[in-house]
């Protein structure tokens, strides 16, 4: 029987199945950070029950963390107390982690596949939706809850249900300026924030196969907004030269015998799916959000929709909510709507491809931010991106053009942090949420690709990149 990508991972991982569905999972790689898990940790000392496989769990703080100053420790209590109570359940149960000063700390869904800690063929779980970024790398990866968090750290297991299959294929040639961001809020403007829903995906097709392996994280990071449980690339050439010499890959003999595993991990020719999906990279245009959702998305070159034209009631409704929030008029081009700050960096865009293209676009294009931007930040996904970033120079471009340098960290994706909007700020974004009050309260999120960040940063607002760069504004 020719099997999908996804039907191979499961089976792989079956350990239990009910009668009524229900099944039990083995977990290869858990990732655990400071905010989901101590309520774990907690439950695990009730019971007095150990963690089952420490050394398949690696800790890391990000969302708490500082992205400035942080030698100085954090300023904010319960930060400081959610970083210092993982890195005291870590110690206490024998788990490897990644301080806030160690120089490769960072973003968990950044640092595990830079370290080389998710593997093809694995079952990855973490207490975080976007832990779908991981099934660039051919790996069974989603997001759990606390309860789950602790019921893995005691079994190594997890209780799940088997999901729908979906095949998303991309053909074509991005255009000059596009991105697999672009690719991805297209596709949620497509299909909605549900379209997915009880899905993994699985992205191919020869658009797909161009994307580095930055790109793909990406792809698969922002499926999660689509609805989708789970996101899957096959592997290939670029998968295994993206792992070689990795920290936590294997080596020598046992990296030959690791690939010669790895690439029967893509689906069998003729294996079927749940649904299908296809559309042309080549007409995909920059992206831009106008609402609250990710899928309340245009082309750069578009206007802001009127929820007159929208025959739902109930998504007319969520139009002019989103308008009402995000203070805009039905019929703004896109080109026109100003911004107060820019964020580069989070798990969906801050890897050193991404600052690469957002530094690009600075060095063509010259000047500085312009005056009504009050802050730009570049925030590199881990330490060793950010290393990488200064041995190429970009952390240069990025200060020379007035954007500050940060430390890594999950910053301005989410208010959890020093880094937030203020009530009534726009930000021009390259998160993955545009949600009410995300990026701090009141703040209105945008989100785009780092070369479109860059250039709004530049203008002043919103203007595809792919003119800008031909020094156009």
């Amino acid at each position: 029987m020719m099997r999908t990508l996804y039907d191979k991972l499961w089976d792989e991982h079956l350990v239990d199945l009910d009668e009524d569905g229900g099944a039990l999972l083995y977990v290869d790689r858990h990732l655990v950070y400071e905010v989901t898990s101590p309520q774990a940790f907690a439950g695990l000392a009730a019971g007095a029950r150990p963690v089952w496989r420490p050394g398949a769990t690696f800790g890391v703080c990000d969302h708490n963390v500082p992205t400035a100053g942080r030698a100085g420790g954090i300023a904010d209590p319960l930060s400081r107390l959610q970083v210092e109570t993982l890195a005291r359940n870590c110690d206490d149960n024998g788990i490897p982690q990644f301080r806030m000063l160690d120089r490769r700390q960072g973003i968990v869904h950044v640092v595990a596949p830079e370290q080389g800690l998710t593997l093809p063929g694995m079952v990855v779980v973490c207490g975080d939706s976007h832990t779908s970024t991981h099934g660039a790398l051919a790996a069974l990866a989603f997001g759990i809850g606390t309860s789950e968090v602790e019921h893995v750290l005691a079994t190594q297991t997890l209780a799940t249900r088997k999901s729908r299959t979906m095949l998303v294929r991309i053909d074509g040639g991005l255009a000059p300026g596009c991105s697999a961001k672009d690719l991805a809020l297209y596709l949620i403007g497509r299909i909605g924030t549900a379209g997915a829903t009880g899905h993994a995906l699985e992205f191919t097709g020869a658009a797909v196969r161009a994307l580095s392996m930055e790109g793909r994280m990406t792809l698969c990071n922002m499926a999660i907004e689509a609805g989708a449980r789970a996101a899957l690339v096959g592997v290939d050439d670029t998968t295994l030269d993206y792992l070689r010499g990795r920290p936590y890959a294997p080596a020598g003999v046992q990296w030959d015998a690791a690939v010669k595993v790895w690439r029967g991990l893509v689906s069998d020719p003729g294996a079927r799916f749940d649904r299908m999906l296809a559309f042309d990279a080549a007409a995909v245009a920059p992206q831009v959000t106008w609402g609250t959702s990710p899928d309340m998305v245009a082309p750069v070159g578009a206007a802001v929709p009127d929820p007159d034209d929208e025959g739902d009631a109930g998504r007319r409704r969520a139009m002019e909510a989103a308008l009402d929030y995000m203070a805009l008029v039905p019929g703004t081009r896109i080109a026109d709507i100003p911004i107060d700050r820019v964020f580069i960096g989070s798990c969906t865009n801050g890897r050193i491809e991404d600052l690469r293209a957002a530094a690009a676009v600075l060095a063509a294009a010259g000047g500085r931010i312009a005056p009504n931007v009050r802050q730009a930040l570049v925030v590199p996904g881990s330490g060793l991106v950010r290393e990488q970033a200064q041995r190429e120079g970009l952390d240069r471009v990025f200060t020379a053009a007035g954007f500050e340098w940060r430390e890594p960290g999950c910053s301005m994706c989410l208010a959890m942090n020093d880094d937030r909007l203020a009530p009534g700020e726009r930000c021009a974004s390259t998160s993955n949420r545009n949600f009410e009050g995300r990026q701090g309260a009141g703040g209105r999120s945008h989100l785009v690709s780092p070369a479109m960040a860059a250039a709004a940063a530049l203008a002043g607002r919103f203007v595809d990149v792919r003119a800008f760069a031909r020094g156009g504004r």
